[in-house]
């Protein structure tokens, strides 16, 4: 099952799905910019609150020289190690769960990810200084 899995994401055209940046943008303002900011500069109205301040997501591409897509959906779906063992983000994961669909990362290498999240990661990628 899993060999036919990667063996059918291989074989799927570039540009997998529709990305909705517009979509992306609800998403964030309904469960991401208590924390990170209506301009997602890191200074929402929780911020304050937290031991750790949130990151401002304006400048991942510069501080990752080109922006992280793997990384993102890893942080957003708690699939990253850092996050599933204790970070001060909420894991989305489950949440965001769904609607399964093929997200291209920077490596050019599909990743499945929820229809929801691959809108956000539209919508952060828009956001970049």
């Amino acid at each position: 099952e899993t060999v036919a899995t990667v063996t059918a994401l291989l074989l799927l055209p570039v540009a997998v799905c529709a990305q909705d940046p517009e979509a992306g943008a609800a998403l964030y303002a309904q469960h991401c910019a208590v924390c990170h900011g209506q301009e997602g500069r890191g200074n929402g109205p929780l911020a304050p609150a937290l031991l750790l301040q949130p990151p401002s997501l304006r400048d991942l591409a510069r501080r990752h020289d080109g922006f992280p897509t793997r990384r993102v959906v890893m942080r957003i779906d708690g699939s990253d190690p850092l996050v599933s063992h204790g970070s001060p983000m909420p894991v989305y994961g489950e949440f965001f769960a769904g609607d399964e669909t093929v997200l291209k990362v920077e490596t050019g290498q599909p990743m499945m990810t929820s229809r929801a999240i691959v809108d956000l990661v539209a919508y952060l990628r828009e956001m970049q200084e």
